[in-house]
């Protein structure tokens, strides 16, 4: 039996110093800034916040009887939905793909990494520009198959765009992880299964896509965190939360009553509410999905 490597400091507070600047930063830039949403979100401020009041829950119990707020919710969660599921899907089939390329595979492997550096708010900027009713190339294109794009007006074409520049923006980070997990499988267990005449959707099924499963679970962490909180950009640059409040979601609205309306408390608030969520969803991945995951 293979024994096992410690590292063996010799100095006890070594270990802590080396952990310093990453604690120092986490808890600058995470724990601090929660700490500051928590107390806020029991406080009434003004809006050049020269006067504090306290008020409890009041701002939780406010945001309960805001029916916007509640329907934030519904369009929040089947935007993350569409988000993850659309994110992941077509970055596998993109990995499985480019993973059987022979020739020009570098090529084809840097012009599918290369949208990961666009950052969130230059995305929605294209695809505004892009299915821009008066002068966007795809609406116009719309147009000629008959169909009227107007995500200005019709809620349903705001949130087919935000989701496809979401869904474009972190395809490239997806497509990496996969692609590394496939390039990690042995080549010789798809080659037993073929013997053993399995065809291609079988090899796939039964052996490469359980093999790929914890990259898999890392991945929809990921795009789950991501539909929440790093799509703000995406929904601020391409619909600002239109036509009405038909795309606003739960961070976007964050943003709007806290920088826009001024409510200060009840944004806090609401940061708060969407911190748990999040909290809670990886909670439940890691306590539930995780189990399904093959190690």
């Amino acid at each position: 039996m293979a024994q096992e490597k410690r590292v063996v400091f010799r100095s006890r507070w070594l270990p802590w110093l080396l952990l310093a600047p990453q604690a120092a930063v986490i808890g600058v830039f995470f724990f601090w800034p929660a700490a500051q949403a928590l107390l806020q979100s029991l406080q009434q401020q003004d809006a050049f916040g020269l006067s504090t009041e306290w008020v409890g829950l009041a701002n939780f119990q406010a945001l309960w009887a805001d029916a916007s707020y509640l329907a934030s919710f519904k369009t929040t969660a089947f935007f993350s939905v569409l988000v993850a599921v659309l994110g992941l899907s077509i970055s596998l089939l993109l990995a499985v793909m480019a993973n059987r390329v022979v020739r020009g595979a570098g090529v084809y492997k840097t012009l599918l990494i290369w949208p990961y550096a666009v950052a969130p708010a230059i995305a929605g900027v294209l695809w505004l520009f892009m299915f821009a009713p008066s002068i966007g190339v795809v609406a116009y294109g719309l147009r000629a198959l008959g169909l009227d794009w107007n995500h200005l007006l019709n809620p349903d074409h705001a949130m087919t765009l935000i989701v496809m520049a979401a869904v474009w923006k972190q395809i490239s980070y997806n497509f990496l992880f996969f692609l590394a997990g496939l390039q990690s499988i042995p080549r010789s267990l798809i080659e037993a299964a073929a013997i053993d005449g399995a065809s291609p959707w079988r090899r796939f099924w039964d052996v490469t896509f359980p093999l790929l499963s914890p990259t898999s679970f890392f991945l929809l962490v990921i795009n789950v965190v991501y539909a929440f909180f790093d799509t703000f950009g995406i929904v601020d640059a391409a619909t600002q939360g239109g036509p009405g409040k038909e795309t606003a979601i739960l961070v976007y609205k964050v943003y709007h009553d806290g920088f826009k309306a001024l409510d200060l408390g009840g944004s806090a608030a609401q940061s708060v509410v969407l911190m748990v969520i999040v909290i809670s969803l990886t909670v439940l991945q890691f306590r539930f999905v995780e189990k399904k995951v093959q190690y």
